[in-house]
């Protein structure tokens, strides 16, 4: 017992305690002094005199409810969220059920290209994808062309930019869930299906009664980190449209990025991260509360 405890007491000691001091030097003391900017009007001047620095309560706070450029952007946020995360987890899904449908051959292979965008970097995809959609020289509307079909202006359109910032996230963000759903459906016993066909059961009365109830808790997971990915939408519309046509594509980080490195109004720009982080908490506690009356 006393060899247990020096041994316990020695990897507290070499192996915990770095730990803790490292998330604390580089986590939680700069998240509590961003926390303390919020309440400031930090910005260019008191970065050179911090003698210029104010408190200003919670006018940072209300600030942004007075401030349309918040709104629009918030609710461009919003719409990339609830409009490309189902996408991106039905998408997932399905490509799940391919690739581990007994039908297929070579899945491995499969799994390779399919999680290569993933692991492939966001800039460099951006850039690409700009290319891609290009009004003149684009591949869209090269295909497009031969449908005898007139091209479009994808990214310089108000109404086209968002969806097509959502194809590309959905591109590019796809394989990872769908890792995760083959696991979930591996999990899933065999014999289930074996009783499902002695009944009768054709492949949809599978799909909807058992393979959807067993995968409710992956589904869950993935829906929340695909939330909380979403709404930090950010080098996607900084490369491709800089927030515009007319801030169309103008998302709350990257909104929090001019304000905070373009702007130097730094204190404002950390009230606008501290108010994107209660939204994704709020989102957040709201699915766990569902996934628990799931497991229920």
């Amino acid at each position: 017992m006393k060899l247990m405890k020096k041994n316990n007491i020695a990897a507290f000691m070499f192996f915990v305690i770095p730990a803790l001091v490292t998330l604390l030097t580089f986590f939680f003391l700069p998240v509590f002094a961003a926390f303390l900017l919020s309440f400031t009007d930090f910005d260019i001047y008191s970065l050179g005199d911090l003698s210029n620095l104010r408190f200003t309560g919670f006018a940072n706070y209300l600030d942004l409810f007075e401030d349309p450029l918040f709104w629009k952007s918030l609710t461009n946020t919003f719409y990339f969220v609830f409009a490309g995360a189902p996408l991106s987890i039905l998408v997932s899904l399905s490509a799940a059920l391919l690739v581990n449908s007994k039908l297929i051959k070579w899945k491995s292979t499969f799994r390779v290209v399919y999680f290569l965008p993933v692991i492939t970097t966001l800039v460099a995809v951006a850039i690409v994808w700009r290319y891609i959609y290009h009004p003149r020289f684009g591949l869209f509307n090269y295909f497009l062309s031969f449908l005898g079909l007139e091209g479009m202006d994808w990214l310089g359109n108000p109404v086209l930019a968002m969806p097509s910032i959502i194809i590309l996230a959905i591109w590019k963000n796809f394989g990872y869930n769908m890792i995760i759903f083959i696991a979930g459906l591996q999990n899933i016993p065999s014999e289930l299906y074996e009783a499902a066909d002695i009944e009768g059961a054709n492949w949809w009365q599978k799909f909807r009664d058992v393979t959807l109830p067993l995968l409710a808790p992956t589904t869950i997971f993935i829906t929340i980190i695909t939330m909380i990915g979403y709404f930090q939408l950010f080098a996607e519309p900084y490369i491709m449209t800089q927030g515009g046509p007319l801030n169309s594509t103008l998302s709350v980080v990257l909104y929090m990025y001019n304000e905070g490195f373009k702007w130097w109004n730094i204190g404002y720009a950390t009230a606008i991260a501290f108010s994107l982080f209660i939204i994704i908490m709020t989102g957040t506690l709201i699915q766990l509360a569902i996934q628990r009356k799931l497991d229920r």
